[in-house]
C-alpha cells in the first residue's frame, strides 16, 4: 500500500507543481481536469490531498515560511514548493503518520530536487512536527 501511496504522492506533487504554475502566470484551470490529465485512476486519496493544498495554498505558504530561516517558500524551486505544500498538508490535515510524510518528501526531495531543497524541505516538516 505504502508504495503505492508512493506513486500517488509523485503523482500530486505534479499536480500541485502545474496548478502552481498556472496560479502563477494568471492562467484559468480546472483542478478536476488537471487531475484527470495527471492521475487518470479515480483515487480519492489524490482528490483530497490535491483540493486541500490548493485550498489552504496560501496558508501552507505561510506556515513554510514562519520556518524558513532568511528564505521563502517563493525562492525554491516550483518542485520543492509543491513538495513541502504537500507535506505541511498532509501532516496538519490527514491522519497519516507524520515520520511517513517525512520520508516520503525527503524520497520526492531526493528525486526532484537539489540537496540543499531536501535538506530545508526536512527541516522546515521537523520544525512543523515539533511545534
Amino acid at each position: 500500500m505504502e508504495t503505492n501511496r508512493s506513486r500517488l504522492r509523485e503523482k500530486i506533487m505534479t499536480i500541485i507543481y502545474q496548478i502552481s504554475l498556472y496560479k502563477s502566470s494568471g492562467l484559468e484551470y480546472n483542478i478536476d481536469n488537471v487531475i484527470k490529465e495527471n492521475a487518470p485512476v479515480d483515487n480519492e486519496f489524490v482528490k483530497e490531498m490535491v483540493y486541500g493544498v490548493v485550498t489552504y495554498f496560501d496558508d501552507l505558504g505561510v506556515v513554510a515560511n514562519s520556518y524558513l530561516s532568511n528564505w521563502s517558500i517563493d525562492r525554491l524551486d516550483n518542485t520543492g514548493a509543491a513538495i513541502l505544500r504537500m507535506a505541511i498538508y498532509e501532516i496538519k490535515y490527514t491522519d497519516t503518520p507524520p515520520v511517513v510524510v517525512i520520508n516520503e518528501a525527503i524520497e520526492l526531495a531526493k528525486k526532484y530536487s537539489d540537496d540543499s531543497v531536501r535538506k530545508m524541505i526536512n527541516a522546515v516538516l521537523d520544525k512543523v512536527i515539533n511545534s
